[in-house]
């Protein structure tokens, strides 16, 4: 059974989608496509000089006039319609554009000008029908585009959220299969490093489990994260791991989760553990020109002849290209060592 509100799209057309003001602001974005007004104005024009001979020269130089000040007015209401193609704006612009063509064909009888009333009437019904219906095609298009763009945009971020799940989800397995293996060892051999590590791992595991449900977090948090994992890896490695934590608390930053905590890693992994004498790592924060530069060095070999990037910097650099277009990640050596810098 057709429902009451298909009917009134015969009188109150338009979709039924109301979109609030922080979806047009961010879906809604698109400029209006300037060769619109280049192509309408251009078959308007061709249109007058193409029946201007059917004028008299006495109504021609008022009806080009008329006629582009109609198709200016009419691209004005379009433009707005494209920033907000609400179902109300649009029936407002209709019911307003057909009160003023039947104001001025009365005001054209009444004041002796009843014959090209008359004459043009069926012309008038044909530009309006014309104009009404540019506007409401225009409407529909642009109410789809916001839609499709708004789809978009959700499945973007929930792309990013499982992204960071998946992120948080790499734990090194080894890593934490290693760790619990020490501390058993210490637990059962009564080593006096078991409870700090347990302590230091209860820590680290309870600010990495939140980052499942975080789409950004503070760096300070990333940070304390950064430190508990590199104390757990000091206390395994002795010796062999030295490292420096400049982050100054006035950085009131936020980024994705675990984006820190993936380089250092990588640094360990590809720097620190190769080497038996071990090496220091450096992470270091600061604010250049408004930009967050975060920077974590080591004093290991170096990147490798022909080295490639792993998935895990292949998902970081899509990670900050989703949260921040702007963002850029970069290794470089350092001679000696390895240096990324991610600037945000």
């Amino acid at each position: 059974m057709p429902r009451l509100d298909d009917y009134v799209q015969w009188f109150y057309p338009g979709s039924r989608r109301v979109f609030k003001p922080e979806e047009l602001a961010r879906a809604g974005s698109q400029p209006w496509p300037s060769g619109i007004d280049q192509y309408v104005f251009v078959n308007v024009v061709l249109l007058l000089a193409a029946f201007s001979h059917q004028m008299s020269k006495g109504t021609r130089p008022v009806a080009w006039l008329l006629s582009l000040f109609i198709t200016s007015v009419a691209m004005a209401v379009a433009r707005g319609l494209w920033r907000n193609p609400s179902r109300r704006r649009l029936n407002m612009a209709c019911y307003g554009f057909a009160a003023v063509v039947a104001v001025a064909f009365v005001v054209l009888i009444k004041t002796g000008w009843r014959e090209m009333a008359v004459d043009h009437a069926a012309l008038a019904v044909v530009v309006m029908t014309a104009i009404l219906s540019a506007w409401w095609g225009l409407t529909v298009y642009r109410v789809d585009q916001i839609e499709a763009r708004l789809r978009e945009l959700a499945d973007q971020d929930a792309a990013l959220r499982l992204q960071t799940r998946l992120a948080a989800a790499q734990i090194q397995p080894h890593f934490l299969f290693n760790t619990l293996a020490s501390l058993q060892h210490w637990v059962d051999t009564g080593d006096a490093r078991a409870a700090p590590l347990l302590r230091d791992f209860t820590a680290y595991l309870r600010a990495t489990l939140p980052m499942f449900e975080r789409e950004l977090q503070p760096l300070a948090d990333e940070a304390e994260m950064v430190r508990r994992y590199l104390t757990i890896m000091q206390a395994r490695l002795g010796a062999r791991l030295a490292f420096s934590i400049d982050v100054p608390a006035h950085l009131d930053a936020e980024l994705p989760p675990g984006i820190v905590l993936t380089l250092v890693e990588n640094a360990i992994a590809h720097g620190i553990e190769p080497q038996l004498r071990g090496g220091h790592l450096e992470i270091a924060a600061r604010q250049e020109a408004g930009r967050l530069v975060l920077t974590i060095s080591d004093d290991g070999p170096g990147l490798a002849p022909g080295w490639t990037e792993s998935i895990g910097l292949s998902n970081t650099r899509r990670r900050l290209a989703a949260a921040f277009p702007t963002a850029t990640l970069t290794l470089a050596d350092a001679h000696p060592g390895c240096v990324a810098t991610l600037t945000l």
